[in-house]
């Protein structure tokens, strides 16, 4: 390129727009797109990234300051994944900054960030055969700390000094007699450090893995970047399909991505693939990326997979943007789960990325579930996605009889016990079954997503109910702490004695947790070994994998847990699950309500009778005739699928319509609507004739207060969300709140609450 050279770059501001820089004669031929790079600013000297370079400048080339250092020598940002970042700006309603923050780790993009490094002790061998001339005026400390090197050949400085009791000046010594060698070296943060691998080989695939692989291996070699739904019921093999292709991948000389939905079950699929792809001619590193690893272990593993050194990358919604070198295939497993949306700026959604970023570089792309989402069923339906079945379970094993218990009966028998017999989280049968367990040494995992003891804390008095006094919901009650405590702001009280308002003592705890779950099982069941896993549970990173670990290896008879212990886990002897709570997520004031209830039912039943004995699964209900928890009970997705599509059609609802909503918060509740309504005249003039939009509200969001901030929302609903983006877009950059007033875009809400 001849003449001057000018970057564009995207500085660390949220400010929406690239700015041009000269890159200077010294940079010229070395700096490159992607880039980290310091510009001045204004009076201020800030870093960004190099998002082109050209020969052309908008401005006067006199009106243009120079490049004022090269962070970073390679660039952290591949063309593909600015591509991407572009797309997740302009989708996702923010600026390219805003997206380049969530493609690449604040460890990686931090300025300070570096490899750890360590000192190396190395014995160094005689010259010719003799016997180096420093070895004969040794002091016996000397002596001593020689034979140990010596023994090791090599080892680190510290562990050294550590063996031998001594100071590093003693080492220091044999280094300047010639007999050691001391050198720095880069020593790796490995989050699987320590873990003993036991290696593990391709299994026979029954007739549907083999076709489902087959489609998947076609498509690779193509390298269309087409989409496959891996649609097969709980236990039916879909990890060993997720195996091979990687396997086909690496053949291929590609790398591949595996999102996982939950930190949980991070551990158990790492040591699957890690087992798999330890020895053998497709063996490479396993790298993992999700938010329990420390700053230094995230750098580290996202430069082992830049540099080829681990072609497969093991993670939750983040690591979609892993830099892989030569991507082959990306693999959603789980795909329907809401865990894979982002609750910050840019509120992406990791499955949608996946499917964009396999697009963009014509990687396969294999979304996986025994319940799928009704946006992924419908592609399929359509011929978007190449739909692959798995009917059966994996070894001829059976599906679990699931058994839905009324509690409304149940309750109704309850009358005129006492106050704790009434508040049972368990019916007769559900106990019975559990006893069964124990007795018969079997497992049993029990299914509650609330955790602490009690959600309310009610006077029978004056009827108040203890309430957050910065959000508007109830506080709950954590027995273990002494504690009320909210839920989304962390406002924590002490459990008070008497009634605030009237100081009543007749004051209640109602609602289950599990915390409450936990104790009850306590006082039925004394002899049996119990374990919780839930938020509070897990204080320690460490602690996911011993949970799960004394659970698989028998010396935990009964598993309570929330979410986290819905899905992806495979334990051969458990054989009954119970769902304390089924209507928890039912009633909540949101369209995909049936939906969500019949993917945990289905997901957390599928825990059950993964080996040898049939399961059997306790499902307790309020609303036991629901269609969520009928179809759930029949095993049927496609007849849950055609009732509740109907509704959603006649709305234009997610699949059949999209959506955005737009959150705006502030102190003042009056100004929050009137911003909201001055918004919504906005849009209605910017989008006059757009096609298919439904303009809804503003209206107070279900949850109006949170963090001392007022909540009001306006949905908007289209059947070309892409457009409708776009125009959103440029209407953000140039819109302006009031101080301390916000206004944040979600495009595809997984929650309209």
């Amino acid at each position: 390129m001849s003449g001057p050279v000018i970057a564009r770059v995207a500085v660390d501001l949220a400010i929406g727009k690239e700015f041009e820089y000269l890159v200077p004669d010294a940079l010229i031929g070395v700096l490159k797109v992607g880039c980290r790079v310091r510009v001045p600013f204004g009076r201020q000297r800030i870093l960004g990234y190099v998002t082109a370079l050209t020969g052309e400048a908008e401005f006067a080339l006199n009106r243009l300051k120079p490049i004022q250092e090269l962070v970073h020598q390679s660039p952290l940002l591949t063309e593909e994944i600015l591509r991407l970042s572009r797309w997740l700006s302009t989708y996702y309603c923010c600026s390219l900054e805003t997206a380049l923050k969530s493609v690449l780790p604040v460890a990686v993009r931090r300025e300070e960030a570096r490899f750890r490094k360590r000192l190396m002790v190395r014995v160094m061998p005689p010259a010719d055969g003799d016997e180096a001339p420093g070895r004969s005026d040794l002091t016996p400390r000397q002596k001593e700390v020689l034979e140990i090197i010596s023994e090791w050949r090599e080892m680190p400085m510290q562990d050294l000094l550590k063996t031998a009791g001594c100071t590093a000046q003693v080492v220091r010594k044999l280094e300047q007699k010639e007999l050691v060698q001391i050198r720095e070296e880069v020593s790796e943060r490995d989050p699987g450090a320590g873990d003993s691998i036991v290696p593990t080989h391709a299994l026979a695939l029954n007739p549907e893995q083999a076709e489902a692989l087959h489609k998947v291996r076609e498509s690779m070699d193509s390298g269309n970047g087409a989409v496959h739904l891996l649609f097969g019921v709980t236990g039916s093999g879909k990890t060993e399909v997720y195996l091979q292709a990687i396997e086909v991948a690496l053949k291929k000389g590609q790398g591949a991505i595996v999102l996982v939905p939950e930190i949980s079950l991070t551990p158990q699929t790492v040591e699957r693939f890690r087992a798999r792809f330890s020895s053998g001619p497709q063996s490479t590193g396993v790298a993992v990326l999700h938010s329990h690893l420390s700053s230094g272990e995230r750098h580290d593993e996202w430069h082992r997979i830049r540099n080829g050194r681990a072609r497969i990358v093991i993670g939750a919604r983040s690591a979609v943007f892993a830099p892989v070198r030569d991507l082959g295939l990306i693999v959603v497993d789980e795909e329907h789960e809401h865990s894979y949306k982002q609750e910050e700026s840019p509120k992406y959604h990791a499955r949608d990325v996946a499917v964009m970023r396999g697009h963009l570089e014509k990687a396969t792309v294999l979304l996986g579930s025994a319940t799928p989402s009704m946006e992924s069923y419908r592609n399929a339906l359509e011929g978007k996605y190449t739909l692959l079945r798995l009917n059966q379970r994996a070894d001829d094993a059976t599906l679990p009889v699931i058994r839905v218990v009324d509690l409304r009966m149940e309750k109704r028998a309850r009358k005129g016990q006492s106050v704790k017999s009434r508040f049972s989280p368990f019916t007769l049968p559900l106990k019975e079954a559990i006893l069964q367990r124990l007795e018969r040494r079997e497992q049993t995992m029990l299914f509650l997503n609330r955790r602490g003891y009690s959600n309310n804390l009610m006077c029978h008095e004056c009827g108040h109910v203890a309430g957050c006094p910065r959000c508007s919901i109830t506080l709950t009650f954590h027995k273990s702490l002494g504690v009320l405590c909210c839920h989304l702001c962390g406002y924590r009280e002490k459990s008070p004695g008497r009634c605030r308002e009237c100081g009543s003592k007749e004051i209640e705890f109602l609602g289950l947790g599990t915390e409450m779950v936990e104790e009850s099982l306590h006082e039925l069941f004394p002899g049996a070994a119990i374990a919780r896993m839930d938020s509070d549970a897990l204080k320690k990173k460490e602690d996911f994998k011993r949970i799960l670990s004394e659970f698989r290896i028998g010396r935990t008879d009964i598993l309570i847990g929330t979410q986290m212990i819905t899905k992806g886990l495979h334990f051969p002897n458990v054989t009954l699950v119970g769902i304390i709570y089924a209507d928890l997520s039912l009633h909540m004031p949101d369209f995909r309500a049936g939906e969500r209830t019949f993917q945990l039912i289905t997901q957390v039943s599928g825990r059950a009778g993964r080996g040898d004995i049939e399961g059997e699964v306790y499902v307790q209900s309020f609303t036991p005739f629901h269609p969520a928890i009928q179809f759930a009970r029949r095993h049927d997705y496609e007849g849950f699928y055609e009732q509740e599509a109907e509704f959603r059609q006649q709305l234009n609802y997610p699949p059949f319509g999209r959506m955005a909503m737009l959150l705006f918060r502030g102190p003042d509740e009056e100004k929050v609507s009137g911003i909201a309504m001055d918004v919504r005249q906005n849009l209605e003039k910017l989008l006059d004739g757009f096609p298919s939009l439904t303009i809804a509200g503003p209206g107070p969001a279900p949850l109006l207060r949170a963090e001392d901030e007022f909540r009001y929302q306006l949905m908007l609903r289209t059947r070309n969300m892409s457009r409708l983006s776009q125009y959103l877009s440029e209407w953000l950059s140039g819109y302006r709140l009031p101080a301390g007033y916000r206004l944040s875009v979600d495009v595809d809400p997984m929650f309209t609450a």
